[in-house]
């Protein structure tokens, strides 16, 4: 491969896209292109490069070795052009938010951002969580980040707790539980929780494994995942399989599925607000205080969190995070 290679920025975009997914379809959705259009890139940009970047098995899609090497500098390049485009255009650029999928709780704490801060234009991306909002905030891809925070971070990295998120369990109407008000950790013992779409590795599988293992849980992790809406026809007519839910999951309508709060204790999934501590975006302070304002503290009389967040230091600061 020459010096003089030329890179198309829609196919270095394509790639990073598909590398925080590891899947084609939900790549293609987050860009707005058809999967075959998001194809046609990659193929495009990996014979400028004279090699494999990306790898299709029948267990999903993976980086190869040479991608894995061309993901930072990729992330980089396109950071360097959005700057160049920004400073030409004048104004304020919208606030860059990264979110793990626009149903849950992070997306609806930025919706309430933006409906009292009306002033302020806002893009939601969408992502594979911690693994690539670390990179992506200190390459200034994006601005925020709202993720479980485990693990080192870059010391540049700032943070604080955004959301404790009730956990709720989904239930087919057949099921023993559809006709109790509340069901506690310890009846779900018997039960399977299908969670198909959890990744391995991934800081909410990490969230998962840990409530399963304290309280005697069976988390069935196989099969594809199509999806929400495919899971619940599933739960729905299933009489000993549930789905966990959050408190401000945005769950599709479906009329044979009911949600029951979970007690004795409620579980919550920690979720934290992370920006890059020299970022000068002037909404960001707005957001910092939006959240921090809203924020209500973790009450271990009542609620879970795992060991490791409150090992880690999280227990404390959830616990001060609010005057």
């Amino acid at each position: 491969m020459g010096a003089g290679v030329e890179l198309d920025l829609g196919a270095i975009r394509a790639f990073i896209t598909v590398a925080d997914h590891l899947h084609f379809g939900e790549a293609a959705d987050s860009l707005g292109l058809t999967q075959q259009a998001v194809s046609k890139r990659i193929a495009k940009l990996e014979e400028s490069l004279d090699t494999r970047l990306l790898s299709r098995t029948r267990g999903g899609t993976r980086l190869t070795d040479e991608g894995s090497a061309f993901l930072p500098h990729a992330r980089a390049l396109i950071a360097l052009a959005d700057q160049a485009v920004e400073s030409l255009c004048g104004g304020v650029r919208p606030l860059r938010v990264d979110v793990l999928g626009t149903r849950l709780a992070a997306t609806d704490l930025i919706r309430t951002f933006h409906e009292t801060y009306d002033g302020v234009e806002i893009d939601v991306v969408t992502s594979s969580g911690l693994r690539s909002g670390r990179a992506a905030l200190t390459e200034g891809s994006i601005d925020v980040a709202f993720a479980r925070v485990v693990g080192a971070l870059d010391a540049a990295i700032e943070h604080i707790p955004a959301y404790l998120e009730p956990l709720y369990v989904l239930v087919g109407r057949n099921h023993r539980f559809a006709h109790q008000r509340t069901v506690r950790l310890t009846d779900l013992a018997d039960a399977i929780a299908r969670m198909p779409g959890n990744e391995p590795g991934s800081e909410w599988a990490q969230f998962y494994d840990d409530l399963a293992a304290e309280f005697g849980l069976t988390i069935d992790t196989s099969g594809p995942d199509f999806g929400l809406d495919h899971l619940l026809d599933e739960i729905a007519h299933s009489d000993g399989s549930f789905v966990f839910s959050g408190e401000r999951l945005r769950v599709p309508w479906h009329r044979d599925i009911v949600q029951i709060p979970i007690v004795d204790p409620t579980p919550t999934y920690p979720h934290s607000m992370l920006w890059h501590r020299r970022n000068p975006h002037p909404a960001l302070p707005e957001l910092i205080n939006h959240v921090t304002t809203a924020f209500r503290p973790f009450d271990p009389s009542r609620h879970w969190l795992p060991a490791s967040d409150i090992e880690a230091g999280l227990f404390e600061a959830y616990r001060g995070s609010v005057g």
